[in-house]
């Protein structure tokens, strides 16, 4: 039997220690704990990656500690635009949602889009559509209304300013969240999800659902998910880059990601974080802000659950 492993994020950012109680990092260490635990006995059973990492994106998505599903952002227009991305590391197929409304696990319906049409990425009404004809559960907003993110929202509404999920606020709260996991078949997945940017026009999309800038799996090379300033992270195709790296300098997924977040990410003026794992087990988590809500467990029984840089 071949290593497995699984790790897990919440989002990367300027996590000052200071705006953080010790309750509510509790909170948020728990919470990450639980979506770990889950995906990893997925992969314990004999399960397959692609389950895994959905299993722990999903309870990320139900807990409103982190920018998607439940605790996605709030819009310009005070709605909740999610995205998501699923991608099977054997076979290459992936699928994508953006811009969707009232879908409880965005994950699972792009993992559907994945597994039931011929396409890889749905948007908006069509995307909508899709999910009707699925048998989804349109959700009423109420359900995806926190307090902290309203309140982050009547700060900026009434002016130009967006704000990335990732920068400084007192509230602490960040989160787009995704998943990287190999399982004992040495295959691996990835998969991300988010509620975007706070007070975003105009049906922005940032990198999470794009299939090689925010989310990428081949078994050949690694499966990343990432966290971070999207425009950058599209412009510098972040997740595949990664996987280029591997493929053709032979790096290791450790200096791969390490190359991208480290250097070519900065040298465009982006910042954030990534997770990342080969098909051997091998697991990475960098990042270049003061932190990233991560979590990784392996078969050998290396387990970490952490905020900070320290």
């Amino acid at each position: 039997m071949k290593n497995f492993s699984i790790a897990i994020h919440g989002g990367a950012g300027t996590l000052v220690k200071g705006l953080m109680t010790a309750e509510l990092e509790t909170q948020y260490k728990d919470a990450l704990a639980t979506a770990l635990e889950a995906g990893y006995t997925v992969l314990e059973k004999g399960g397959s990656a692609l389950d895994a990492v959905e299993t722990s994106v999903k309870l990320l998505e139900d807990t409103p500690l982190f920018n998607a599903g439940k605790g996605a952002v709030f819009t310009n227009q005070g709605t909740h635009e999610m995205d998501a991305a699923i991608m099977d590391g054997k076979t290459l197929d992936a699928g994508a949602a953006s811009l969707i409304t009232g879908i409880k696990n965005p994950i699972s319906l792009a993992r559907d889009i994945m597994e039931k049409t011929d396409h890889v990425f749905l948007a908006g009404q069509g995307a909508m559509q899709f999910a009707i004809k699925n048998n989804y559960e349109i959700l009423t907003p109420d359900y995806f209304y926190d307090e902290v993110r309203y309140q982050q929202w009547q700060g900026i509404k009434d002016s130009t300013t967006f704000q990335l999920d990732h920068s400084v606020k007192k509230d602490g709260k960040f989160g787009t969240v995704g998943a990287v996991a190999c399982d004992i078949n040495g295959n691996i997945a990835a998969a991300t999800s988010t509620g975007g940017m706070t007070n975003k026009k105009w049906g922005r999309v940032g990198d999470s659902p794009m299939i090689g800038a925010g989310n990428y799996a081949n078994n050949k090379t690694c499966a990343v998910s990432c966290t971070g300033s999207g425009e950058f992270f599209i412009r510098g195709v972040v997740a595949y880059d990664v996987s280029c790296l591997m493929e053709y300098k032979g790096l290791s997924v450790q200096e791969a990601a390490s190359e991208v977040i480290h250097k070519r990410i900065i040298e465009i003026g982006g910042d954030g974080g990534l997770i990342a794992v080969d098909a051997k087990g091998n697991i990475t988590m960098p990042f270049n802000t003061e932190g990233m809500y991560r979590a990784f467990k392996t078969s050998e029984g290396e387990k970490e659950i952490a905020i900070y840089k320290d």
